[in-house]
């Protein structure tokens, strides 16, 4: 059973930081490329960051230079570490892992990240 677990999330301030963590099991994790997605009250969900199998990371322009996208497959894990956060960065943030060629993906069930101004 592929299960995805994110963790990390909560409320800072302005300018504070936060890491977000997504732990999967049930998956030969190294092979997946990895998203984190974000959903705002109202808006549709967006990719922020993205790393591929291979250990290539791409990002939103939004969040350019503030956040950082990285991996570990020996502990299966993904980390998205949050810096200078502003408030319209709150959302739920979801993590995704996915074999795009083979129409394979599994969600986690999202972490609340609010800033506050």
């Amino acid at each position: 059973q592929v299960q995805l677990v994110e963790f990390g999330g909560g409320l800072v301030q302005a300018g504070g930081s936060l890491r977000l963590s997504c732990v999967a099991s049930g998956i030969t994790f190294s092979i997946y490329a990895v998203g984190w997605y974000r959903q705002a009250p109202g808006k549709q969900r967006e990719l922020v960051a993205a790393i591929s199998s291979g250990g290539s990371p791409n990002y939103a322009d939004s969040v350019k230079g503030r956040l950082t996208i990285s991996r570990d497959n020996v502990k299966n894990t993904v980390h998205l570490q949050m810096n200078s956060l502003k408030p319209e960065d709150t959302a739920v943030y979801y993590c995704k892992v996915s074999r795009p060629l083979m129409s394979i993906e599994y969600w986690g069930q999202g972490t609340q990240v609010t800033v506050s101004s």
